[in-house]
């Protein structure tokens, strides 16, 4: 995912490891990442570094400085982001366990690549 598709696209800085990094385009290329190697930190890394990218690419998709405006700085913007997000995390176990529920039926059928 980037946020334009030009010769500089931009940095941005890891607060976790502390490390700044500069993206350039070599040329329109798909990754991607297999998450079943990744370890829980390096998700939860990988998902910070994914939604900085993803919230780049919106900003610059409109006015930065209307979405700014708009949004405010008293932080309920922000809350009800992270309540709407607990709360479909909350949804995401139950469909899970759903999901195992019927591959242990027998009524999906799993395959392994």
């Amino acid at each position: 995912m980037q946020s334009a598709s030009d010769l500089f696209l931009g940095w941005t800085r890891d607060e976790e490891v502390e490390i700044d990094y500069y993206f350039r385009q070599l040329r329109d290329m798909k990754g991607s990442f297999d998450l079943a190697f990744m370890n829980p930190p390096g998700f939860v890394h990988y998902a910070r570094l994914c939604g900085v990218t993803l919230a780049r690419a919106h900003v610059r998709s409109g006015d930065g400085d209307a979405i700014a405006g708009y949004l405010g700085e008293s932080g309920v913007f922000d809350r009800s982001i992270a309540s709407f997000a607990s709360a479909y995390a909350d949804q995401v176990v139950l469909d899970h366990a759903s999901l195992i529920k019927e591959i242990d039926n027998g009524h999906i059928e799993v395959r392994f690549a």
